[in-house]
């Protein structure tokens, strides 16, 4: 265990943590899809049905979720930035990607340490969604496609807690 109690928020600065998105899930978008106490998503919406599982398909998958708070004009934006690689061009994956980018969608991203973050909360991927098929060069080269979804929000993604995630997972398609 690290324990070199810096703050109560920061409890946990020991370095074997890891970085990288493990697993993102869209679904169409819905207005308060969970409930959401202190950054903490505790219960999940009715409303909500359906999710679609996307697997990690190389470590290049990101997500970065920058907070700009501006004092002069008193507003804050978190803009999130979703980075994935999806392995292997195929039609009807071109046909899924294109509904996904073309529209209102917001989504739940695993990351490599295990937590759950709701991605595009407030309006979806409401700035762009941008889906690349690609084919290297070389023979070992990525083919398949790279997807950048870019949502601004008010405050960081949330989290969800354990009950969340079971429930989410629950209504997996």
């Amino acid at each position: 265990m690290c324990d070199i109690a810096i703050g109560a928020s920061l409890d946990d600065n020991c370095t074997n943590g890891q970085g990288g998105v493990e697993e993102f899930y869209p679904f169409n978008f819905v207005t308060d899809a969970f409930t959401v106490v202190d950054g903490i998503a505790t219960s999940m919406n009715v409303a909500l049905t359906a999710a679609y599982k996307y697997v990690n398909g190389s470590d290049a998958n990101t997500f970065t979720d920058v907070l700009l708070a501006d004092k002069k004009t008193g507003n804050s934006v978190a803009t999130q930035t979703l980075v994935y690689q999806l392995n292997k061009i195929k039609g009807a994956t071109n046909l899924e990607l294109t509904k996904l980018a073309q529209g209102k969608m917001s989504g739940v991203l695993k990351d490599n340490a295990g937590v759950y973050h709701w991605v595009g909360a407030e309006k979806g991927f409401n700035v762009s969604a941008n889906v690349e098929a690609v084919s290297g060069g070389g023979t070992n080269d990525v083919s398949g496609y790279n997807v950048t979804l870019i949502s601004e929000n008010k405050a960081l993604a949330p989290t969800l807690d354990a009950a969340t995630v079971t429930a989410f997972l629950a209504i997996l398609a």
